[in-house]
C-alpha cells in the first residue's frame, strides 16, 4: 500500500515551513530531498524517517526509535513532529548527513 496523500501532505507541510524541500515517489513511499540530496523518507506504511550517520544516530537510539531495515534512516519520534524547534534541529542534522554522504560519493 503506498503512502497516503494525507500523511505525505502533513509531513511535507511541516518540513516546508522550516526549509524548502522537494519530494519524489519511490517504491510506494516518498523520498524527501534538499538540494538534490535525500535526507528523509516516508515509507509505504506512513512512517517518517530521517537520514542518520554516526553524528546523529544516538538521538534516535536514545529515543528507542527503529532503523528502517538496513538503510541509514531511523523513524522520527512523534514528539519531534510536535515541536517546530525540535523538528528544525533534527531536520538540519539529517540534511547535513545527506550532504556529507553526497560529498563522499563524489570522491
Amino acid at each position: 500500500m503506498p503512502t497516503t496523500p494525507e500523511y505525505r501532505d502533513y509531513i511535507l507541510d511541516l518540513l516546508n515551513a522550516i526549509h524548502p524541500i522537494s519530494d519524489r515517489k519511490m517504491f510506494g513511499g516518498v523520498g524527501i530531498f534538499n538540494d538534490g540530496s535525500m535526507f528523509a523518507l516516508i515509507t509505504s506504511d506512513d512512517i517518517f524517517h530521517f537520514k542518520v550517520d554516526d553524528s546523529n544516530r544516538a538521538d534516535y537510539e536514545n529515543a528507542a526509535m527503529p532503523q528502517f531495515g538496513r538503510m541509514p534512516y531511523y523513524q522520527v519520534p512523534a514528539e519531534v513532529l510536535e515541536s517546530q524547534e525540535e523538528l528544525r534541529l533534527w531536520m538540519e542534522k539529517a540534511m547535513e548527513v545527506a550532504r556529507q554522504a553526497a560529498k563522499k560519493k563524489k570522491k
